[in-house]
């Protein structure tokens, strides 16, 4: 990926063309993502400079952080992104490492599972064209969704071991 990285910038700079907004952002490595939930916003960081921003949706449960499997909330927390999910049912998937030790000690003190396979992805397969149905709600089972050219946009620039932060 990174060598795919490097390629996409060489050719931008050797066209002269300014290519696509991200184009930029791919010579540069995506080391920090930070999710706000209130403001459902999500920011890639190359070192403290933010490369790109997008707005999302969370799960449906409201803003409180996950409490235990089930309950439709996103988690809090820092975590990193552990998978690449090429095969999702939401077009394009990173998971994010949740739960941490402590999400699980949280949820032992409850005798609750924390849940887990928590991603940020794209909109459900074959439900691409229903944009309605997506945009400006929260629809998610505690995920943090973006529309589809976004993932993909993300996809191409953040590597596994990307450390992440959600925060309300």
């Amino acid at each position: 990926m990174r060598l795919l990285r490097i390629c996409v910038a060489v050719l931008t700079l050797l066209s002269g063309a300014s290519g696509p907004a991200w184009a930029e952002a791919v010579a540069s490595t995506v080391d920090f993502i930070l999710v706000e939930k209130g403001e459902r916003r999500m920011t890639l960081f190359s070192g403290n400079d933010a490369v790109r921003t997008y707005r999302i949706a969370l799960g449906r449960g409201g803003l409180a952080a996950k409490r235990r499997e089930g309950d439709r909330l996103t988690p809090e927390g820092r975590y990193r992104i552990d998978l690449k999910h090429p095969g999702s049912e939401y077009h394009l998937a990173l998971r994010i490492s949740y739960p941490n030790a402590e999400d699980r000690a949280r949820a032992a003190v409850r005798k609750v599972p924390p849940g887990g396979n928590i991603m940020i992805h794209g909109l459900p397969n074959g439900l691409e064209t229903e944009l309605k149905l997506f945009r400006n709600r929260d629809w998610t089972a505690g995920c943090i969704a973006v529309m589809n050219e976004e993932i993909e946009e993300i996809w191409s620039l953040v590597e596994v071991g990307t450390d992440i932060e959600i925060r309300r």
